[in-house]
């Protein structure tokens, strides 16, 4: 795609926006009843504004016009913002973190696969440098301290060193049997000539008819034939009902290749063009300042002692000047004209002269209400907010798109750009920028002059009333004002550095070798948002809880979020941290450096593996000595800790959560979220991808359908584990003669136990016992109800104790 594509692209997402934005502006003041209604608008919004971010990401991915790229940005992170404000929504709404939209994605027209949100490919390449440094000091420290374990994902080799005349052996060995293979070869060959010769000789005595074997070879050739071509025709009925991939699938195109070098080559301009607007961002400025510099001065002082006249005029006294703090003569001539700041002092002398005689007049105090009276309002209040329905709260992030949405609007809407083909930037918009930063600083140095100007005016014209002693006491008074700002009160006591004298490198260096600061596998994720922007105003998640059975990815979860977002991984398992930083003073020593080096570089994930051996409703006898639940009473501290703006996440995964203390485990992870074995649809999809990702080829003979059926309550470490058992090297050489089938899978699978359905039942019952958990269930059940019944009964008691008391 073009420049001119990705704008025009640009320009339909706005106006979808623009749209969107109405709407959401006329339902948020409406009030609603029907909880089929607020949840179906409360899906589409959240639909369209995933539309909205997929087309912005591709867009901010790909433009190259650097004053475009901040507003774009801008305006992206305010559509996030406002996706995870509505994912809030709908969890407070259902009850529930998972949502379905078949309906309204088939009324929008739209795919499952638009529905996914992609990872802005911005995460990790501002940051890639860094990223990259940081890897290589961590595999540096790691490989110092003969730690360098290889990733157990990738397929690499240990090599051992042996000594040479074992090797010789070897090599001696494979000769051999190459030799007798191929000796075994020519024997066979030399049989199957003698066998012919011999054959020819019995058959030579018989009279051959050329027309019956003619017939033969027509036979066997016609049914030849007629098989490749029933054969070819069955697989192109196949791929054109879509149940079977098309030739060449898996081969990356000419085209793909294409766009990835065009894509490159447009990332590289997108450097060059942010330098060259940095750079111009400076001698633009300093260009203003040598030319328009000295005439801004001069026409703020005017308009400055056009203002001392004025008042001068109408009040007989000059003003006060505004101090530096207030913001000087910016609060005075803020976008207003001479005659608007005139028409402003007259109103000014006004009010005050009406707030002193009401001053006067309000000496008597007004009667205080009786009780009865607050309480019927109260009651009154209640009861109104009862009866107006469901409204949506407000949006942080609506303000920002709305600012974001009209600067589009008055800027870039119908700009002409026919001059800026190579879309660099625009100087007559960084002049109009700088100009206004360029009056603030001049402004500076002129409120100081003025200041002085008009002490000198007030001793010149207004003698008499200037004395020595009244000028003191203004300035007492003024000095008062001040101190008055800053009191001294009790101030919150700030947690005490305890590692002030150390540097991060150390203190991180330090984690790796105790093995709390670990390294991210590479693992990929296709649903994970957030940007430090994001973070600040969005609804805060500050930890998380994955919770299922063995093998259905909690920890290669958790290990996506690191890859995708560039984030540190801290592993503060019971087991990982037993016997690290013994005592009560070495634990919070622990916690401190973990916190700071997290905070100092983030974005960082906390995870904590096991996590139900944190909150053991009875520690058993064999881990006492692993001290399991060090972090029970910590944990709610570092959560207290961490700020809004603090990208740190604390990731719990569970295999057990039955075991755990449910009202502690629940205080600590805001966010529960089960993670079931996989459906039918989806083992299909993972026996597909896992065979191929492992060497193998899928073909008729290998029936995907059947292994997805069989597996049913296999999770997908099962399926990892036995593709790999089976996919061995030799096995993978074989398939060209020897294609795989379902039953070498079977029989591996039959030697593993499944997740049974009891099993399964007793994750549904331990959730349904959480706070969301039953919430769901009152709303199930009908909770709403009751609680209006117990709200009347409330009442009847308080009208009886009024009664009784009078």
């Amino acid at each position: 795609m073009s420049n001119a594509m990705y704008n025009k692209m640009w320009h339909q997402t706005q106006e979808t926006l623009n749209s969107l934005l109405d709407k959401e502006s006329q339902h948020m003041m409406e009030s609603q009843s029907n909880q089929i209604f607020i949840s179906q608008m409360l899906a589409t919004f959240y639909i369209k504004y995933v539309q909205i971010f997929r087309n912005l990401e591709d867009v901010y991915d790909q433009i190259v016009h650097p004053q475009k790229r901040i507003l774009i940005r801008k305006i992206l992170d305010g559509v996030m913002g406002r996706l995870l404000e509505l994912k809030n929504e709908m969890v407070e709404l259902e009850l529930t973190e998972f949502h379905y939209f078949d309906d309204i994605l088939q009324d929008l027209k739209l795919a499952p696969q638009q529905l996914d949100i992609p990872i802005p490919k911005y995460f990790l390449k501002e940051k890639l440098e860094v990223i990259k440094g940081r890897e290589k000091i961590l595999a540096q420290i790691l490989a110092d301290i003969g730690l360098d374990i290889p990733d157990k994902f990738s397929q690499k080799y240990t090599t051992k060193s042996i000594p040479l005349e074992e090797a010789v052996k070897l090599i001696q060995i494979a000769e051999r049997a190459r030799q007798g293979r191929l000796r075994a070869m020519f024997m066979k060959q030399i049989f199957l000539q003698e066998y012919r010769a011999k054959q020819a000789r019995i058959l030579g005595e018989k009279v051959i008819d050329m027309e019956a074997a003619a017939l033969r070879i027509q036979k066997v050739w016609r049914g030849f034939s007629q098989c490749q071509k029933t054969k070819k025709q069955r697989e192109e009925e196949m791929i054109f009902l879509g149940m079977d991939p098309p030739p060449l699938f898996n081969e990356v195109s000419a085209t793909i290749i294409q766009a990835e070098k065009v894509s490159s080559l447009r990332n590289e301009t997108q450097v060059k063009h942010e330098e060259n607007y940095r750079k111009a961002l400076v001698t633009i400025k300093n260009d203003l300042k040598l030319i328009e510099g000295p005439d801004i001065k001069e026409n703020l002082q005017d308009q400055i002692r056009h203002w001392f006249i004025e008042c001068r005029n109408l009040t007989g006294t000059f003003p006060e000047y505004p101090d530096v703090e207030e913001g000087g003569s910016t609060i005075i001539f803020s976008n207003k004209t001479p005659q608007q700041v005139t028409e402003d002092i007259i109103a000014n002398q006004e009010e005050e002269e009406k707030n002193k005689k009401k001053k006067k007049n309000k000496k008597a105090k007004k009667p205080k209400k009786p009780k009865k009276e607050k309480d019927k309002k109260g009651a009154k209040e209640k009861n109104k907010e009862e009866d107006e329905g469901w409204k949506m709260s407000p949006s942080v992030f609506l303000p920002t798109m709305e600012e974001g949405n009209n600067v589009y609007k008055d800027l870039w809407k119908n700009k002409d750009e026919s001059w800026n083909f190579p879309q660099n930037y625009d100087p007559e918009l960084i002049k109009q920028e700088k100009r206004k930063e360029l009056e603030s600083e001049i402004r500076v140095q002129v409120d100081e002059l003025m200041r002085q100007e008009l002490k000198n005016l007030k001793l010149a014209v207004d003698r008499e009333k200037e004395y020595p002693v009244k000028a003191g006491k203004k300035k007492g008074g003024r000095k008062k004002k001040k101190g008055k700002k800053g009191k001294k009160g009790k101030r919150g006591k700030k947690d005490k550095d305890l590692t002030a004298d150390r540097t991060i490198e150390s203190l991180y260096k330090e984690l790796v070798e105790e093995g709390l600061l670990i390294q991210a596998l590479k693992v990929n994720l296709s649903d994970y948002i957030g940007s430090a922007t994001v973070h600040e105003k969005a609804p805060l998640v500050k930890s998380l809880l994955l919770a299922g059975p063995s093998g259905v990815g909690k920890k290669m979860l958790v290990h996506a979020i690191c890859t995708e977002t560039g984030a540190n991984l801290f592993n503060l398992s019971a087991a990982n941290i037993a016997g690290k930083y013994p005592g009560k003073n070495g634990l919070q020593m622990m916690l401190h450096v973990v916190v700071k080096v997290a905070r100092e570089l983030q974005p960082s994930v906390v995870w904590i593996g096991d996590t139900e051996k944190t909150f053991y409703k009875k520690v058993p006898s064999a881990e006492r000595m692993m001290e399991p639940k060090r972090l029970k009473k910590q944990l709610p501290k570092i959560l207290r800790l961490l700020k809004p703006d603090d990208r740190i996440l604390i990731v719990g995964t569970t295999q057990r959560p039955f075991d755990a203390e449910l009202q502690s485990f629940c205080k600590v992870y805001q966010k529960i979220i089960l993670v079931p074995r996989p459906d039918y649809a989806s083992r299909f999809v993972l026996w597909k991808q896992i065979i191929q990702r492992n060497g193998g080829i899928i073909t008729n003979a290998l029936n995907i359908s059947c292994l997805a059926k069989i597996t049913d309550g296999f999770t997908q470490g099962h399926v990892v584990e036995v593709v790999k058992g089976v996919l061995t090297d030799r096995r993978i050489r074989q398939q060209t003669y020897k294609p795989l089938t379902a039953g070498e899978f079977i029989a591996t699978l039959t030697s593993m136990s499944p997740v049974y359905q009891e099993e399964e039942e007793s994750f549904k019952d331990w959730y349904a016992k959480t706070p969301m958990g039953k919430k769901r269930a009152l709303a199930l059940m009908g909770g709403n109800t009751e609680k209006e019944k117990d709200k009347g009964k409330k009442k009847e008691k308080k009208g009886k104790k009024e009664k009784k008391k009078k």
